[in-house]
C-alpha cells in the first residue's frame, strides 16, 4: 500500500494541513514540522504556537545561524497572522462543520509518529483550481493512498487559505495534504495539477534553497482525472508504473 504522508525525515519536514490551520506562513517557507494545535482555542494559546515555533528554530539553528536567523523572522510572521486569525469564523462550530478542526490538530500528532518513506504517488495542486476539480483530485488521491502537496499559503494569507480549503476538502481527505515547497522544486513542478508517480523513495533537504534530485518517475500535468493518469502510467510502463498499479487497486478497493 502507497505510503501517503510519511517521508523521509517526517518529524521534522512534513507539515501536514492540521499543522498549517494553527502554525501559519513558517511552514510555507522553510515545509518544517510544527505538532497540530487546537485551532479552536488559538488565541488562547498563543504561548503553545510560540513553543512549537522555537522548537523549529532550535532545529535549523543545528543547520547554520543564517537559516535560524530566517526561521526567526519566518516564524515572527506567523505569530502576527495566528493573532489575526479567528477561525471559528471560517469553517462553523465543531458541531455544524464538514472540517473538525480539533480533530485534524490531534491527527498531526500521529503523523509525526509514522515511519520514514517517501510517497511513491504525489498530487501538485493548488487552490487556484476550479473547486470541482480540486475537490476531486483530493478525494481520489487520498482514496488512492498518495499525498496531496500544495506550494503554500496564497498572498492573501491563513485565514484565505483555510476558507479555500474548507470549500474542497473532507476530513478523511485533509489529512492527506501537505505543505511542502521543496517537493514542488524537486520535481520541478510549474504547473497544476500534476500528477507523479515515483519509482522510489527519497529524501527532500532541509535547507532553505537546495534542490533534491528526483528519483524517477512519470508524470502528466492537466485537468484530468487521477484514474486516467494512472492508467496511462501503466499502460506506458515507465518507473512509475509499480506505484500506479498499487493505486489503481486502491483505488477500486475503496469507490
Amino acid at each position: 500500500m502507497l505510503c501517503p504522508v510519511n517521508y523521509p525525515g517526517m518529524r521534522r519536514s512534513l507539515l501536514t494541513i492540521s499543522g498549517a490551520l494553527a502554525v501559519g506562513l513558517v511552514s510555507a517557507a522553510l515545509a518544517q514540522t510544527l505538532e497540530g494545535l487546537d485551532v479552536h482555542g488559538l488565541e488562547r494559546r498563543g504561548e503553545a504556537s510560540q513553543a512549537d515555533a522555537q522548537a523549529l528554530i532550535d532545529f535549523v539553528r543545528g543547520q547554520g545561524e543564517p537559516q535560524a536567523a530566517a526561521a526567526q523572522e519566518l516564524a515572527n510572521d506567523a505569530y502576527d497572522r495566528i493573532a489575526d486569525l479567528d477561525v471559528s469564523r471560517v469553517a462553523g462550530s465543531a458541531s455544524d462543520s464538514a472540517i473538525d478542526l480539533d480533530e485534524m490538530a490531534a491527527a498531526a500528532k500521529g503523523n509525526l509518529a509514522g515511519p520514514k518513506s517517501s510517497p511513491l504517488l504525489i498530487a501538485f495542486v493548488s487552490l487556484s483550481m476550479p473547486e470541482d476539480a480540486l475537490h476531486r483530485t483530493i478525494a481520489d488521491t487520498a482514496r488512492a493512498g498518495g499525498v496531496v502537496v500544495l506550494r503554500g499559503f496564497s498572498k492573501e494569507g491563513a485565514k484565505a487559505f483555510v476558507e479555500g480549503l474548507s470549500k474542497v476538502v473532507d476530513q478523511k481527505g485533509a489529512a492527506n495534504i501537505a505543505i511542502d515547497p521543496r517537493l514542488f522544486r524537486a520535481f520541478r513542478v510549474d504547473r497544476v495539477p500534476t500528477i507523479v508517480s515515483a519509482a522510489s523513495a527519497f529524501e527532500p533537504c532541509d535547507q532553505l534553497d537546495c534542490v533534491t534530485p528526483p528519483p524517477p518517475h512519470d508524470r502528466i500535468s492537466g485537468n484530468v482525472t487521477l484514474t486516467y493518469a494512472l492508467q496511462t502510467f501503466v499502460d506506458e510502463e515507465g518507473p512509475g508504473a509499480p506505484a500506479a498499479r498499487v493505486a489503481l487497486a486502491n483505488l477500486a478497493r475503496h469507490p
